[in-house]
């Protein structure tokens, strides 16, 4: 099962590529990942007839259990084979729907692709935590698939619709999965379903949130606006996602739980309610469309309501059929779908009433969707005939359920009949269609869709052998699926919806007055537009009664919420009651005066550069206490931390005043005061509670011996970066780069990839003999006006900067026993870049550094990430280190930990994001400087060259 997720995934990668290459041609190539997982589901068929499981189980994160767990069952078998089959064909028909040269068809091609995976670990995941992974992808793919043509404001707008309902009722979602697994004890559903679950409040809870994720996916009323308008999506899409695949990941949900928390209070109330009012609703607004899309849509809204009944009933028979129904859908839906795209690919419209006569021009189109068709309404002998039949003799204990299901099925009897006589009739008074050649690719998926709806209904007998072992989850199935149960009410009830449906269909014209008059205030769509306008507004109110522009109000808020909340807690805890140490010796004490008196003066400094360096005063202390406590790397970390931050403070300061304003008031003054000392107590008497508070010893206690057994090194603060706690340290990179990214973004006003700046070109020499030449320090220090520059800053600066660099690699290697590591050395390189460029200016930094920072930080972060990787093939967990231990010729015994690579990826990243602050701080507010005239650093003659 992995192997199918990597292939969707290096079909993803590969499928821009692709599409340059060979054009809309190259879906046909793309077609074979979603193809080889309908076969290897279809190889499966014997073992899930049999009601047997396939499990695979890769080790992942083991300190928090996580794995990736997939697990095949009759359920997910069937969902797998819809994803893999109709994914195929959908990718086959784009090879003809799109045009050569289409605008974002590389990129189409790959989200879909990608769909396709993240729908196979949503069925295939066995821990519901990794479900819901699958459950996420699918919403951000289905936000990229449906608004393809950025261009259209209805795209768009339709993408972030589908995106806002269906992230929020997954959010909703991950809180009931947290819940479930809290209760249940593991997050694992062959686990959970295996054990009796115990009840209580928490558990209703959530059930509830689980369904809220569920209906909003399948667009289940209150949900149930985004999916018609995720119509503007191109019709492949619409064929795929809404029809087969992303809008049953809601059924499929609840089809997976139901056999566990369908007898959860208000499960079936809710399912019962919500479905059956999406279906009548749903058919309802189906019949009054003229788009052939929108009234499969909204066709769609209501099927959606009627599987959703089936799958949550709880009851095998009803399991059964739900089953049926889910296969019989998906393929008489996407083949509808798919034919929509044929005719408006070939007529150029898709409006009921500008088709005519395109049944006797189109045969072959005509006779597929009649079929696909017929399967909708229920009828003899194709598959929706079967599976609606079992539905109805499933719910014949439950009258008024299935009241309701009758009346959705006449409904949908009557809009099948209107979308046939729309798209394949001729219709008096209008114009005769005449369409254009139509090709095989395009008739071949929805003819072979269609087709299987009669097949499947002719062998629903072996069909319900294969859906069997699901429904037995539930009990004993009493019914079975067949096309001739004898005279019984079902088949009765059946023949009554499709007289009834063609009455309706037979009637418009009589009825149209009463229909017309029988509709809702407002419809779904303009009450979520009334919703979002409603938010809109009221964002602004906060935003106008809170955001006033001021910083200090902002953070004097933040800081006042502190002391009130959390200060009021620490009080009642009384933290004061345990004995503390005021001081290991009283050079501490010095220190902290040191660092307290900064602290003052830095608040009533008026300068901007004094009120910097006295806050670097306190950063120094907190060096000099780390020192005192024995902690060197700690120190050595901070001091160097500590220098870079008063660099980069000392670039911001040149674009302000140099001295604070005279604001505030003496009287606000004393009141900040207040609220910073206020604040400093208790944050101070909450890491006192904190450490009073601790009942157990501390997980630190063991890293000494974890350093050294585990990470292989003395360092146990560089080895707890790398290795102990490595998957903290990955995520910080992470926001590095990001952080990083955003700076550079919001400061640079151009390309941050283009060419490095070059040095001024300087006049050629006459011919003849040429005068001695003075010793150049550093090559940018000409570029300088001769009152900015300082030779003894540069003589200094060439000294030392390669010194500096040495220091740093020393720093690097030795920081797994030694103080040192990555950090420490990436800091020490980007200290010497500063100097650099202090001493030389923006050509200089150029100079010393000719990449890109944005290489060195993906270089970085690649490095670290390919570390764990590694390990992982390997056979290992991921970032688990290793030795490596070698004899090597004139150097002699090597000894080498993994983890160094990894230290590495750190040390790349740093340097990395020193660059980018530098070039962006420095270089890029230089160059702003010079193009305002200013005075700021800029080259003597020639021009200014373009910013690194």
């Amino acid at each position: 099962m992995l192997a199918l997720l990597i292939l969707h995934l290096l079909a993803a990668l590969v499928a821009p590529l692709l599409v340059r290459w060979w054009g809309p041609r190259a879906c046909w190539p793309l077609a074979l990942a979603p193809a080889a997982a309908f076969g290897w589901a279809l190889l499966r068929t014997p073992q899930v007839r049999d009601g047997a499981t396939v499990v695979e189980t890769y080790h992942w994160i083991g300190q928090l259990g996580l794995d990736l767990t997939f697990r095949l069952t009759t359920l997910s078998w069937l969902m797998t084979l819809l994803v893999g089959g109709v994914g195929a064909l959908v990718l086959i028909y784009c090879s003809r729907y799109f045009e050569p040269g289409s605008i974002g068809l590389a990129r189409f091609a790959g989200v879909l692709v990608a769909f396709a995976g993240a729908m196979l670990v949503l069925v295939l995941a066995d821990d519901l935590l990794l479900l819901y992974v699958g459950w996420e992808l699918t919403t951000v793919f289905s936000y990229l698939l449906i608004g393809h043509s950025t261009e259209r404001r209805t795209s768009r707008w339709a993408a972030a619709q589908a995106l806002i309902v269906t992230t929020l009722g997954g959010l909703a979602m991950l809180v009931g999965v947290l819940m479930l697994g809290a209760h249940a004890g593991s997050y694992r559903w062959s686990e959970i379903s295996a054990a009796p679950l115990p009840g209580g409040a928490s558990l209703v809870v959530a059930v509830l949130l689980i369904l809220a994720g569920a209906l909003s996916k399948s667009a289940i009323i209150p949900f149930s606006s985004w999916l018609p308008a995720a119509m503007a999506a191109p019709t492949p899409v619409s064929a795929y996602l809404h029809a087969a695949a992303m809008v049953k990941a809601g059924v499929y949900l609840i089809g997976l739980v139901a056999p566990v928390l369908a007898t959860v209070g208000p499960w079936r109330p809710v399912v019962f309610a919500a479905g059956v009012a999406t279906m009548v609703l749903g058919g309802w607004a189906a019949l009054r469309q003229t788009d052939l899309k929108l009234l499969l849509a909204y066709g769609t809204v209501s099927q959606l309501g009627l599987l959703v009944v089936a799958t949550g009933a709880g009851s095998p028979d009803a399991a059964l059929a739900a089953a049926a129904m889910l296969l019989a859908h998906a393929a008489f839906k996407a083949a509808l779908f798919l034919v929509v795209g044929v005719v408006d690919h070939t007529t150029g419209t898709r409006e009921v009433d500008r088709l005519s006569g395109l049944g006797r021009r189109a045969p072959v189109l005509c006779t597929v969707a009649v079929l696909a068709a017929a399967s909708m309404a229920g009828v003899p002998p194709l598959i929706g005939f079967v599976a609606k039949e079992a539905i109805f003799a499933a719910f014949t204990d439950r009258p008024v359920v299935l009241a309701g299901l009758v009346l959705g099925t006449v409904l949908t009897v009557a809009y099948s009949i209107r979308f046939l006589w729309g798209a394949f009739a001729t219709k008096p008074g209008v114009a005769s269609t005449e369409p254009a050649a139509s090709n095989l690719p395009m008739l071949v998926p929805p003819a072979l869709l269609a087709g299987f709806g009669l097949v499947a209904g002719a062998l629903a007998g072996g069909l319900d052998d294969l859906l069997r072992p699901y429904a037995e989850l539930f009990g004993s199935p009493g019914e079975h699926l067949a096309l001739w149960h004898g005279l019984t009410p079902a088949l009765g009830l059946s023949a009554l919806a499709l007289v009834g449906g063609g009455l309706l269909f037979a009637w418009r014209g009589p009825l149209a007055p009463a229909l017309a008059r029988l509709r809702a205030p407002i419809d779904g769509q303009q009450g979520y537009e009334r919703l979002v306008r409603r938010f809109d507004w009221l964002a602004i109110e906060v935003t106008g009664a809170t955001q006033r522009g001021s910083l200090p109000l902002y953070l004097g808020t933040i800081l006042l919420v502190l002391v009130a909340v959390p200060g009021t807690a620490m009080v009642t805890a009384h933290p004061w009651r345990s004995w503390v140490a005021i001081w290991d010796t009283p050079l501490q004490l010095v220190v902290v005066a040191v660092v307290a008196v900064a602290a003052v003066l830095a608040v009533g400094a008026r300068r901007r550069l004094t009120a910097m360096l006295l806050t670097g005063v306190t950063g120094y202390g907190s060096a000099m206490l780390f020192v005192l406590y024995g902690a060197p790397d700690l120190a050595l970390t901070q001091f160097l931390v500590e220098t870079a931050t008063i660099a980069v403070f000392v670039l911001v300061l040149r674009r302000l005043p140099d001295r604070f304003s005279d604001r505030p008031l003496r009287r606000d003054r004393w009141i900040r005061r207040g609220i910073g000392v206020a604040a400093g107590v208790v944050v101070a008497g909450l890491a006192l509670t904190a450490a009073a508070a601790r009942q157990a010893p501390a997980d630190s206690l063991a890293f000494p011996d974890l350093a050294v057994s585990e990470g292989h090194g003395r360092n146990v603060v560089n080895v707890t970066l790398v290795d102990i706690r490595a998957w903290d340290t990955m995520g910080e990179l992470s926001v590095l780069v990001v952080a990083a990214t955003g700076v550079a973004s919001l400061v640079f006003q151009r390309s941050r990839t283009g060419p490095r700046p070059r040095r001024p070109e300087r006049v050629r020499p006459p011919e003849g003999p040429r005068p001695p030449q003075r010793p150049v320090w550093l090559r940018g220090g000409a570029t300088l006006r001769h009152q900015q520059r300082s030779i003894v800053f540069e003589v200094v600066t060439r000294l030392l900067f390669h010194t500096l660099v040495l220091f740093s690699f020393f720093l690097l290697l030795s920081g797994h026993n030694a103080p040192g590591g990555g950090f420490a050395g990436g800091l020490v390189v980007s200290l010497a870049l500063a100097v650099r460029y202090l001493a030389g200016g923006r050509y200089e930094l150029a100079e010393a550094m000719p990449v890109s920072a944005g290489a060195v930080l993906g270089a970085g972060l690649a490095v670290a990430v390919g570390t764990g990787v590694v390990a992982l093939v390997a056979g290992g967990a991921v970032l688990e280190s290793t030795t490596i231990s070698a004899t090597l010729p004139v150097v002699g015994q090597v000894y080498l930990v993994t983890s160094v690579f990894f230290d590495v990826g750190v040390y790349l990243v740093v340097v990395g994001l020193s660059l980018d602050i530098l070039r962006s701080l420095g270089a890029e507010v230089d160059r702003h400087i010079e193009a305002a005239g200013g005075s700021g650093r800029g080259p003597l003659v020639g021009r200014s060259g373009s910013g690194p």
